[in-house]
């Protein structure tokens, strides 16, 4: 239903910041929350940080609480991740991904929840 498109991944020093776009399709997308995932090889894929359809509601990984900042421009279709002071852990492939409902209560949600994702960008941090 929703096409994804991620960019911004790339090598960055660690300390460094980068921020990922993630452009999506069709005319309902403030009707979706929209989430970062990222998986590291050998690792289970996590949520890095969820945001409402609105965007008042956020939610963010323990680890990335502080670091990094989603955000949403429901008029160009895309949603944001800023992400500052990273180190070598962050090194992973990063996708968004959109959810069913706008989560405007609660943006915590499951990877099994979202029906539809981007390809995935590298992320890697090197000291």
């Amino acid at each position: 239903q929703v096409q994804l498109v991620e960019s911004g991944g790339g090598l960055v020093q660690a300390g460094g910041s980068l921020r990922l776009s993630c452009a999506a399709s069709g005319r309902t997308f403030s009707s979706y929350a929209m989430g970062w995932f990222r998986q590291a090889p050998g690792k289970e894929r996590e949520l890095v940080a969820a945001i409402s359809g609105s965007g008042g509601n956020t939610y963010y990984a323990d680890s990335m609480k502080g670091r990094f900042t989603i955000s949403r421009d429901n008029a160009n279709n895309t949603v944001y991740l800023q992400m500052n002071s990273l180190t070598p852990v962050d090194s992973a492939v990063y996708s968004c991904a959109a959810h069913p409902r706008p989560l405007e209560y609660a943006a915590q949600s499951m990877a099994a929840d979202y029906g539809s994702w981007s390809p995935g960008t590298q992320v890697t941090v090197s000291s």
